[in-house]
């Protein structure tokens, strides 16, 4: 894969490719990717200037009650879940980070409701800081199909991206990546022929002449590993099988005569 001109076409397609949370500061965008989680970007953001009116910073969020928050939030889903963390999250800022959201991966971790992905977020949005790769739904698909990574987890794809890409990539190349699986290589029904990268896209060729690439169809390679050794282990012993359950025959009903 020749990286830098897959970057340059991206780029050319996606100019305003960047992070699609409205925010005005680190706090704001931390709530708001915390909000994210299961909900899209258009309703976090339709759900966010009202809470930051009313909550616009961590002292006051960390005082809102949990009842007042769910309301509020409530159509980003899981909310329940969503304002213990915030609020928890806010209660923590307050008291271990002076009110300020912190610029370290291991600090960001510390706070109730926040991973590795959301840490990057805000570290390389907010700060300009790139400590990983942000690996949402689309850039763990496109990834796969550009035969980046061939992770089945954002972990591992993360680890492929950060191996394969420059550290001053890590930023750009996933909003990128998320604007390109947005508007062309969507889940269903990837718009193949007019993607500015199908000639570098070990995909497309599949897509083209409508079949699946090997590695979206059930049952794929590291799929078949995993049954493989799993299989060998049983021959050698070390997996019993499991014992089917023994059918019992019911005796004939009789019939009476007429």
């Amino acid at each position: 894969m020749d990286l830098p001109l897959l970057i340059d076409r991206l780029r050319a397609a996606h100019p305003d490719a960047a992070c699609a949370l409205t925010h005005r500061n680190p706090f704001e965008l931390l709530v708001a990717t915390v909000l994210s989680a299961q909900c899209t970007d258009v309703r976090v953001n339709l759900v966010t200037p009202g809470l930051f009116k009313r909550y616009p910073d961590p002292e006051s969020m960390r005082q809102a009650s949990q009842e007042d928050l769910e309301e509020i939030i409530r159509s980003t889903g899981f909310f329940r879940n969503k304002s213990k963390a915030i609020r928890a999250a806010s209660q923590r800022l307050v008291e271990e980070f002076g009110g300020e959201v912190p610029r370290s991966m291991e600090e960001l971790l510390r706070l109730p409701g926040v991973a590795r992905k959301t840490a990057s977020v805000v570290l390389g949005v907010a700060y300009g800081i790139a400590e990983g790769v942000v690996v949402d739904t689309h850039v763990q698909r496109v990834s796969r199909r550009l035969g980046l990574s061939r992770g089945r987890g954002p972990s591992e794809v993360e680890r492929d991206l950060m191996r394969i890409l420059p550290r001053e990539r890590w930023i750009e190349f996933a909003h990128l990546l998320i604007f390109h699986g947005r508007r062309i290589c969507q889940a269903r029904k990837p718009r193949c022929p007019e993607c500015p990268v199908n000639d570098l896209c070990p995909s497309a060729r599949y897509f083209l002449s409508g079949k699946v690439p090997p590695w979206e169809r059930r049952g794929s390679a590291p799929e078949k590993r995993a049954k493989g050794k799993k299989g060998k282990a049983r021959a050698k012993g070390k997996v019993k099988p499991k014992r089917k359950a023994k059918k019992t025959k019911r005796p004939a009903a009789r019939t009476r005569a007429r």
